[in-house]
């Protein structure tokens, strides 16, 4: 027979967790009539052990208490298919939130080399995998959720390239894309797949603690062409922009794009 502390010690759990168990009814440990303590056997250790590997798993404990009352060797099997089936969605989510930290880290460093600074880039293939008309368009957002791979929020709304069209006498069209990167090896491709082998590309930064608040859109395609006539650039028409990093000065936000306008 083992003491309380005993059990604790070499299992590697508190007191107050086997306590916990005890409350639940998890286990149930002798009490010895002489000295009121209560003592363990090596079936409660199997107990123990058993709950600890539920709780590991994520299991909630009324269902670990519905598997005390007993279930058979199917049942117990079907729950940990259940969680099995959790597990890879939470590994494959947090495989995503990895490659969006590394990516972030090289936006970065983007914005420290191209600020304000107009270079010649590729744009590298996207997958469009939806359409929103405009940021106003509200019922349009279940369109993105069911369109994209993602599983959280913090994913998902890195997944939309604002694309605005014009001509010599100003801005047509104003919309946003849901797409996907297209990687060498990648998984089945299903939509159309946007890439521009020539683009002028730049980092732009927006927000209040930079604009005040105003719309820089006309401030931008302004500059854009100037560069353009400058170098001898013929602009193909179209601008697309994406989210590199939002961060904060005096409490207001500042947030930095990438922009790629094809070029002949």
């Amino acid at each position: 027979m083992y003491s309380i502390g005993q059990v604790a010690k070499f299992l590697g759990v508190s007191r107050d967790t086997l306590k916990f168990y005890e409350e639940k009814e998890l286990v149930k440990p002798e009490q010895n009539t002489e000295n009121g303590y209560r003592e363990y056997n090596h079936f409660d250790i199997y107990d123990i052990t058993a709950i600890n590997f539920y709780r590991e798993m994520d299991i909630e404990i009324k269902k670990i208490q519905e598997l005390k009352k007993g279930k058979s060797i199917e049942e117990i099997q079907s729950l940990l298919e259940e969680k099995e089936q959790a597990v890879l969605e939470e590994m494959e989510y947090k495989k995503q939130l990895l490659k969006k930290l590394q990516s972030v880290k090289t936006d970065c460093e983007k914005i420290k080399r191209f600020l304000g600074k107009y270079t010649v880039k590729v744009m590298k293939p996207l997958e469009i995998k939806g359409e929103i008309d405009h940021f106003t368009a509200y019922d349009e957002y279940a369109t993105l959720k069911e369109n994209t791979d993602s599983l959280k929020k913090a994913v998902t709304l890195t997944s939309l390239t604002r694309v605005i069209s014009f001509n010599d006498e100003g801005i047509l069209e104003d919309k946003f894309l849901i797409v996907r990167k297209v990687d060498d090896f990648d998984k089945k491709i299903e939509g159309a797949i946007l890439a521009h082998p020539k683009c002028m590309y730049t980092v732009i930064e927006d927000g209040r603690w930079s604009t005040g608040g105003a719309n820089i859109d006309h401030n931008v395609e302004a500059s854009l062409r100037k560069v353009a006539i400058e170098n001898g650039y013929e602009l193909l028409g179209q601008v697309y922009i994406n989210l590199l990093l939002t961060t904060y000065e005096d409490g207001l936000e500042r947030v930095f794009f990438e922009m790629y306008a094809p070029i002949k």
